[in-house]
């Protein structure tokens, strides 16, 4: 008998007053900074996935841009695409991010990789942050993490990866200066979300494992593994509520 799919967790929104006025403050200023990016880029009439896509076709699995975006100093990475899937519905796609070995803090300690096994030299280590789920009219609707095959990264513990975040930074001109500042401030804005939901991914798949006596980092019945909803505009509206109350 084929085991069971595992039940995705569902992440809720944070206590932003159990938070503090300093991390408050970094969450605001970061909506500051994904409002200005979406602003700019409508007054172009474009948003962050029309930006990547310009006037290419889009098909599904392909990357976009092409070759994906990783900054060569921090070694922050993403890309766009859309799979169909439990995340598909109402999604236009979702971009993937992600840390690469050399970027990562030195504490950090691969438990798998794709063979199983983590990789002997740990610059060749690529962990997955946070994938942003988008709709049709280019705006953030969930967030949500994965299993280790689906990105087939190498695999961290949610520690780790949680001190990853503040690694992802990607400051270049192309392909496009406002969609990585804004995947940048977007890491950022919804950090809590994000830690919560990274720690969701870990109990997710301790618990299969538990139950089939095995790992499954390449379970194709993992395949999502924590979701959270989204919204930009209630998300600054809850972080200045609790700043104010602060």
């Amino acid at each position: 008998m084929a085991a069971k799919r595992t039940r995705i967790a569902r992440i809720d929104a944070p206590d932003f007053a159990a938070l503090g006025p300093e991390r408050l403050e970094a969450l605001f200023d970061a909506g500051e900074e994904v409002v200005r990016c979406q602003r700019v880029l409508a007054r172009s009439g474009e948003n962050p996935i029309s930006e990547l896509l310009g006037a290419r076709n889009f098909f599904e699995w392909d990357h976009h841009p092409p070759g994906d975006v990783c900054d060569p100093e921090t070694l922050a990475q993403y890309f766009y695409h859309a799979h169909p899937g439990p995340t598909a519905k109402g999604e236009h796609g979702h971009f993937h991010t992600f840390l690469r070995g050399p970027g990562m803090p030195r504490s950090c300690r691969p438990i798998a990789g794709p063979d199983g096994a983590p990789p002997e030299d740990p610059k060749d280590a690529v962990a997955h942050l946070v994938a942003i789920g988008m709709d049709e009219f280019g705006r953030p609707v969930n967030l949500f993490t994965v299993n280790r095959w689906v990105t087939d990264e190498t695999w961290f513990a949610a520690a780790d990866v949680i001190a990853m975040l503040d690694r992802f930074v990607v400051d270049l001109a192309r392909p496009s200066w406002p969609v990585n500042r804004w995947i940048t401030a977007m890491i950022d804005l919804f950090r809590p979300q994000i830690e919560m939901l990274i720690e969701a991914r870990d109990r997710v798949v301790l618990q299969r494992a538990r139950r089939l006596g095995h790992d499954v980092y390449d379970d194709r019945d993992l395949e999502v593994t924590a979701v959270c909803p989204i919204d930009i505009d209630a998300q600054i509206d809850a972080v200045g509520e609790a700043l104010g109350a602060a």
